[in-house]
Order: C-alpha cells, then sequence, then structure tokens
C-alpha cells in the first residue's frame, strides 16, 4: 500500500464509540475532523496524549472540528480508560485494524532490539473536502494536542 499523503482523499471507515454509538468519517462532510491515532489505553504516553486533546476538545468544538482517538483497544478497554481518567474525547475501537491500516499506520517497530508489527502514533486533520489536509506523527507525545489545535488553525485560515 502507498503511504496517504496530504491532499489525499481520506479513507472511510466506520468503528464503534466507546458511548455507544458509532463513528462513519463520511457522515462528518463539510466540517473538518482530527483523528488522533495511539497504541493503547492506559499506558503512559497514552494516557497523556488523550489527557490533553480532552483538555483541549473544547477549543476543538469552537472551530467546528470533530475530534476523535482510535486505537486497536476493543470497547471495553476504552469505556474503562474513559472512565478512569474522565477524558472528555470518543474513543473509536479498532481491533481488526480497519482504519489503522486504511491510513497505512500498522507496521513493523523496534523496541530495545525487539521488533514487532503496531501502531504508529499519527494524527491526521481530515478538511470538510474529505481530503488529507495535515498528516503529523507524534513524535513527541507532550503538547502534540496544541500541535494540532495549531494546525487545524492554520488550515481553517487558509481556507
Amino acid at each position: 500500500m502507498t503511504e496517504l499523503q496530504e491532499g489525499d482523499l481520506a479513507p472511510t471507515f466506520t468503528l464503534p464509540v466507546d458511548d455507544g454509538s458509532t463513528f462513519d468519517l463520511a457522515r462528518h462532510a463539510g466540517r473538518p475532523v482530527v483523528l488522533y491515532f495511539y497504541p493503547e489505553d492506559d499506558s503512559g504516553g497514552c494516557v497523556n496524549e488523550n489527557q490533553e486533546f480532552s483538555a483541549l476538545s473544547p477549543e476543538f468544538t469552537k472551530r467546528g472540528a470533530v475530534l476523535v482517538g482510535i486505537s486497536p483497544d476493543d470497547l471495553a478497554s476504552h469505556v474503562k480508560f474513559r472512565a478512569k481518567y474522565d477524558l472528555a474525547v470518543p474513543l473509536a475501537a479498532d481491533p481488526e485494524h480497519k482504519a489503522i491500516e486504511a491510513f497505512g499506520l500498522w507496521k513493523l517497530k523496534k523496541l530495545y532490539g525487539r521488533e514487532f508489527m503496531g501502531l504508529i502514533r499519527t494524527s491526521f486533520i481530515i478538511g470538510a473536502d474529505g481530503r488529507i489536509a495535515r498528516i503529523i506523527r507524534a513524535t513527541r507525545i507532550v503538547g502534540h494536542a496544541q500541535k494540532m489545535l495549531e494546525a487545524l488553525d492554520a488550515h481553517l485560515a487558509a481556507k
């Protein structure tokens, strides 16, 4: 599969969300969508990332953006994780890697000399036209949510 690029049409997908609803990317056409893909519920970096996105959630909403976190964890894990940390952002479950693989994020990783398949922590801004406006790899977790908000502002200012 070729890597997605900014300007490409975003892959469409539908996933269950921890609040009992479903998230269908196509249903949000006409407004910006911010997707952040993270590896695992209740791990140090993922807790920090989700808390930061939750704290900034009202700012994304003020800008008319839909904000969703996605990980390969199942719904039960998401429900527990969201309740434990009082997270404000809806969490979509992708244990079958439908969206994760469609966005090209399930890849070979290396950690302490061990190789394994895993999710590459990445966030996307999908424009109102359904095209990928920004792709930002989360190389530094702290401040990533703020970086995405700034990228959203830049995208909206360019329209």
